[in-house]
């Protein structure tokens, strides 16, 4: 029989496996948990939509759309795209199930991987994984800064020290419309190639995000948004600065920053991890005001976040933030001899539909190999059974962490055994 060469998972692909799985489900629990804290409320979203989802809401500037979305068409000639990001597709479903037109603001949260075809590197991967949140339909100062909070004790709760917060305001339609036309004018004094100019042209924000040292260093002289905001989101940005210096969050005003979206528009902001590298954003966002009228909704603002779960992973790791001891099991049962396997297999389930966490030492091991097993568990308790244990009824219940053993009756075992214990 020929013998098949092993597979590979694809190129760019972020997986996690036991051991290091336990690190990509504390971190996203974590983030899960700040946003649950918050009155937020699940949303699942499909992992692929209309392409025309992406072209509308995140803009077609956006190197997202014009370079790293994965798009094929299904089998009725459909356009179809895996989703790049969160935010339009939460405003389709708020849009499209009328979640806006009960109280507001609407307040969501969601998790789960992405897509883009980017260039693999180490924090940057083509399908990664994030949680984000969505609170949409009122532009108050307050929100924003809640959002910001609900990161910011995210990250804290992970533990994570080695990170800064940047914010800036992006202006509203007012502010904008003088700033572009300044900025325009800047622009074509520019010797910019052809592909440059077509993108400035659509949105000339984006050669703020421009990565390549010559379009920075020209970049460098151009005007500032913040110069030109409107006198109402002036106040905005102002009672924002104010909210977060309340609450005792740190923070720089980065004159220069643009998001990577083209949706974006007032309060905007970014997390940056210091021991990352150049892959340093663990998490931003800001609002967008006109997104939800953009994909055929009514005129009501928004703002939200996305934090990266792979970033976050190795912004612990790189501050070697140790796991809550969270042992997933409760006992671990070592059969040693033939009766014993199925007397073990009636005890597992008994316990485990009475709500305890219980593995078995499968197999036909000896009780030195057993208990190894037992050790590598990292349960709280073990338990071995053979001949004598079924006959009699009692078995020794061994304490895993402190070595310490007591006799205890098998029918009757059940979580106060090992709570008193």
């Amino acid at each position: 029989m020929a013998k098949f060469q092993p597979l590979q998972a694809p190129k760019g692909v972020s997986e996690y496996f036991p051991d290091r799985s336990e690190i990509f489900e504390f971190v996203r629990e974590t983030l899960i948990g700040s946003a649950k804290g918050a009155g937020y409320q699940l949303i699942e979203l499909p992992v692929f939509e209309d392409t025309e989802l992406f072209k509308r809401g995140v803009g077609e500037s956006t190197d997202v759309v014009s370079k790293e979305m994965y798009t094929f068409e299904d089998r009725g000639g459909r356009s179809i795209t895996l989703r790049p990001e969160g935010t339009a597709g939460v405003m389709r479903s708020v849009i499209e199930h009328n979640l806006d037109r009960g109280q507001l603001p609407v307040k969501v949260w969601y998790s789960g991987a992405f897509f883009r075809a980017e260039r693999p590197q180490a924090g940057r991967y083509r399908q990664f994984y994030q949680v984000g949140i969505e609170a949409i339909g009122l532009n108050d100062p307050e929100i924003d800064v809640e959002v910001i909070a609900v990161a910011q004790r995210a990250f804290t709760n992970l533990g994570l020290k080695n990170y800064s917060l940047e914010i800036t305001s992006l202006g509203d339609a007012e502010s904008r419309a003088r700033y572009t036309k300044d900025l325009r004018e800047f622009i074509s004094t520019l010797n910019l190639d052809e592909e440059t100019a077509r993108r400035a042209d659509i949105n000339p924000l984006r050669l703020f995000d421009d990565k390549r040292d010559e379009i920075k260093t020209a970049m460098s002289s151009a005007p500032i948004l913040l110069e030109y905001l409107s006198e109402e989101s002036a106040a905005h940005f102002a009672r924002v600065q104010e909210l977060l210096t309340a609450l005792g969050i740190a923070y720089t005003v980065n004159k220069r920053m643009v998001r990577g979206l083209d949706y974006y528009t007032g309060t905007a902001f970014e997390f940056v991890h210091h021991g990352l590298g150049a892959q340093s954003g663990i998490g931003g966002g800001g609002r967008y005001d006109g997104l939800m009228a953009q994909l055929g909704g009514s005129e009501l603002s928004g703002i939200g976040f996305g934090i990266g779960v792979d970033r976050c992973v190795l912004a612990c790791e790189a501050e070697g933030i140790a796991l809550p001891d969270s042992s997933a099991l409760d006992l671990f049962i070592v059969p040693i001899s033939s009766s014993a396997k199925g007397g073990a297999v009636l005890l597992a389930e008994r316990l485990r539909s009475a709500g305890l966490q219980v593995d078995i030492a499968y197999g036909d091991r000896s009780l030195k190999g057993g208990m190894k097993a037992a050790d590598k568990s990292r349960a709280r308790f073990s338990l071995v059974l053979g001949d004598d244990e079924v006959t009699s009824d009692l078995a020794s219940l061994k304490n895993m962490k402190t070595g310490e053993s007591r006799s205890v009756t098998i029918s009757t075992l059940h979580d106060s055994s090992l709570a008193i214990f």
